[in-house]
């Protein structure tokens, strides 16, 4: 079974990469860890915690999408509702709310959720940030809990994976086979070495 890490990146876009920094470096702490670009394009990264990274590119045109509410039903085309981003507690919350409102963001009160307590606000790019700290007692993760009155049939199956779902690799890719190709940021790693 694969491990996973955590969020390598979630990839966001801006037409404001100044405004996108002065937010996420600047007002929320996170380091600026990397930059590419060229003109017409960027591509930043900051760094979350030490797995997880939140990524803007950066191309002419792009503006801020409709402001939606965090949860709120949507109709039509639509691929991405906020990102959570975990706070080690609740002093960090109240922090946080303190530094926004200041800053003039809109920000929420903090609620309850039960597993965790949680502030809504908006990036300058009205990207739907959610910020979290677990109520210790109740830890989803180590009780998995389903209170659907109505779970879809894979919901049924349980918490852990059930990889009989899937067709199995009957033929491993073979070593000599396994070709990694250069793209784009690997100029990144000559900054670095």
């Amino acid at each position: 079974m694969t491990t996973f890490t955590g969020i390598n990146h979630l990839a966001m876009a801006t037409g404001d990469m100044d405004s996108t920094i002065r937010y996420w470096r600047d007002l929320l702490g996170m380091r600026l860890v990397a930059g590419l670009g060229r003109p017409g394009y960027r591509h930043y990264f900051f760094e979350i915690s030490k797995n997880d990274m939140i990524a803007f590119f950066e191309w002419p045109g792009v503006e801020p999408g409709p402001e939606k509410d965090h949860g709120a039903p949507v109709r039509g085309p639509h691929t991405f509702d906020h990102v959570s981003l975990g706070v080690a507690s609740h002093e960090d919350l109240w922090e946080l709310r303190d530094k926004l409102e200041a800053a003039d963001f809109w920000v929420s009160e903090v609620i309850d959720h039960g597993f965790i307590h949680s502030l809504y606000s908006f990036d300058p790019n009205n990207i739907a940030v959610e910020f979290s700290v677990a109520v210790p007692e109740v830890d989803i993760r180590a009780h998995p809990v389903m209170l659907d009155s109505e779970p879809v049939d894979a919901a049924r199956a349980g918490a852990d994976p059930v990889p009989e779902v899937w067709p199995p690799v009957l033929e491993p890719r073979a070593e000599e086979d396994r070709v990694v190709y250069e793209g784009m940021g690997s100029e990144l790693a000559e900054g670095v070495k």
